[in-house]
Order: structure tokens, then sequence, then C-alpha cells
């Protein structure tokens, strides 16, 4: 795959137990490594701007994930383990560089990611800092502090439920403004608070436009279902990874017996993920832009930032520790659109 990366940043096809993949690396061999997970409908290309700013004595390493960019296409997601294959990736990949201990770093569905190595993997990491992460009970077809669901078969979640017009788009690698979901629209809108703009839009685009895609990658299949909106998760693909009924038992964090510090970075005019997200069914809904809504009783938007709040707070009770962190006029990637702001909490957080 071919996007250029800025200077300071090297990108290497590097083969794990679990997976071959395109991996972005900066810094020292010998540095502290910080390992950096990439959200959905991107790749490792988005953490270049805060890999080349590391401070001294830290090694930047992004891979792209397992359905993204540069990873061997013939590897697929089983979202039956939700998101445990990335984790597992991220594992598999420290054991193949060597690296006992890391800083792991993840956004959105990195973010995600994140929640289930900590669960697994809580021994081989020196901090966790989370930029917009997913909720930890998933993304959609849930309510709730404690993400109740709102059917049995998560119905309103998974790979079903991602408008065509954008899937279409995407395939189609369209590089223009011409459609309201476009991908640039989509990033410059909706991944960005306006009016601000990359001065690496290019190279985030074909970032974008890198994810694998088909019912056995994104968005994925999905399955029939009398609930509204008549539509439940499939089986493969990371929008299906994320939909509640494959999550993992969130009280395992509550248990760990090592339990790293969390940063949680996010924008306040995020749109994705929010108490009120556009991406969402509930709110979509409620909104009148699906019909057939069943109500806010059975559906209503998943308040995705009080649910991490409400599992971070139940952290901290049982002996972790977390730190919030609301950067103003950002939206869902702050760590781009604040960089400045963002590296000022993040590193501070590294050296701690």
């Amino acid at each position: 795959m071919d996007i250029p990366t800025m200077e300071g940043v090297t990108a290497k096809t590097i083969e794990s137990a679990r997976l071959k993949t395109r991996v972005l690396l900066s810094g020292d061999d010998a540095g502290t490594p910080v390992i950096f997970v990439h959200g959905n409908v991107s790749n490792a290309t988005f953490w270049e701007a805060v890999m080349v700013t590391l401070p001294d004595g830290y090694r930047g390493i992004a891979p792209d994930n397992r359905g993204y960019g540069g990873a061997d296409p013939q590897k697929k997601i089983d979202a039956t383990r939700g998101v445990s294959d990335l984790s597992d990736d991220i594992a598999a990949l420290m054991d193949t560089l060597n690296i006992e201990k890391a800083h792991v770093v993840g956004h959105s569905l990195g973010g995600s990611v994140l929640w289930q190595f900590m669960m697994d993997y809580s021994d081989r990491i020196l901090s966790v800092t989370q930029v917009a992460p997913g909720s930890p009970y998933g993304f959609g077809g849930c309510k709730g502090e404690d993400g109740e669901f709102c059917y049995p078969d998560s119905a309103g979640a998974g790979g079903g439920i991602v408008g065509p017009d954008f899937v279409n788009l995407v395939k189609d690698g369209d590089r223009t403004t011409d459609h309201q979901q476009s991908p640039r629209t989509i990033m410059n809108n909706f991944y960005f608070k306006p009016p601000f703009t990359s001065d690496r839009e290019e190279e985030l685009l074909s970032a974008m436009l890198s994810i694998h895609t088909g019912d056995d990658a994104w968005p994925g299949d999905s399955t029939p279902s009398d609930n509204w909106p008549n539509v439940a998760p499939g089986k493969l693909g990371p929008n299906n990874a994320l939909a509640p009924l494959y999550r993992s038992d969130v009280s395992t964090l509550y248990s760990l017996e090592t339990k790293p510090a969390v940063l949680w970075v996010r924008g306040d005019s995020d749109q994705i993920v929010s108490d009120a997200s556009f991406f969402e069914l509930g709110t979509l809904g409620q909104a009148g832009f699906v019909p057939g809504w069943p109500g806010e009783d059975v559906f209503p938007p998943q308040p995705m930032v009080t649910q991490t709040r409400a599992v971070m707070e139940q952290y901290k009770a049982s002996g972790g520790a977390y730190e919030e962190v609301v950067l103003a006029d950002a939206g869902h990637t702050p760590y781009l659109e604040k960089l400045e702001d963002f590296n000022a909490v993040f590193h501070k957080h590294l050296g701690a």
C-alpha cells in the first residue's frame, strides 16, 4: 500500500504469528514502546502526527489492524469473538518485536480494542490512553449506564446498519465532495469539527479508502431480525465485532490484578462517539430519520460517554485510576485537531 509517510516515520511489513501487516515506526528502536491502535474506516496513517511528536526516549509503533490498509486481506475478523482478534493481534505483534510491556493508545474502534486488551493483557501494559473510545459495552443496540441490550439479538447494531451509500462510495474509492456521504465529506464534517481540515487530507482520505470491504470484511454481514430495524449483527467484520452481542464481560476490568492508569481524551463536539451519536440508530430513530422507531423505552440513544464514565468510575472504585480530559472545539479526532493540547496531557501521562 503506497501512502506517503511523514518525515520521521518508516513503513515496514511485519509478520507475527497471527497477522502480516504494514506497521509504521518512529523514534529510536531502543526507546520505550508506544503502540497506537487506529479507529474504524482509517488506518495507522492517522497516528503519524502524534508519533513524530513523541518525546525523546519513546518508540512509536502503529500497525494497520486486521481488515484495514496493509494487513493481509485473507485474515478476517471473527466478530463472534468481539474485538478479541484485534486485541490478540497486538499481543502477537509485541511478541514478534520482543516487547514485554508497552504504553498503548487507541482511538474510536481502537479504544474498543484496548478495553479488551486491558482485560486479556493488563500485565503487558505500561499505561492506557483512550481517545474518543467506543463504549466498553459496544456500539449500538444497548442502553443505560450498564449497557443493557435493547433486544436480545442486538438488533440495531453491526454491519447491517451502515449506510449503503457510504459503503458504495468507499468501495468505489470516491475522492470527491459530490455526495453527502462521500468519505471526504464524512471526514471533514464528522471526524473533525469544521472548519478544521488537515494539511494531510489526501493521505488521510487514502487511509479511509484502504479499508477491506465485503460481507466478510467491512461493513460485514448481517442477520435478519423480527426486532426494529429488522437487522441484527452478522459474524464477520469490524462493525459486527463492536456489537453488544459479542462483547466480553465488562466487569472483568474491575477485577484485574494489574490495573494500568487510563487517560481518556475526547472532543467536546464529537458526533460519532457521544450520548447522541449521529451514527447510532437510537439517535437517528428518535430524530425521525429511520422509520418505525419503537420509542425511548425500547431503543433510546445509546449514552456512550455516560457508559464509559460509569465504567471508569467503577474501575477507580476497584483500585484503578483514570483521568477524563475534554478538549474544547474538537470533534472525533482531537489528537489531530488539537495536537498541542492533546500532547500536553498525553506526554504527561506517558511520563507518569
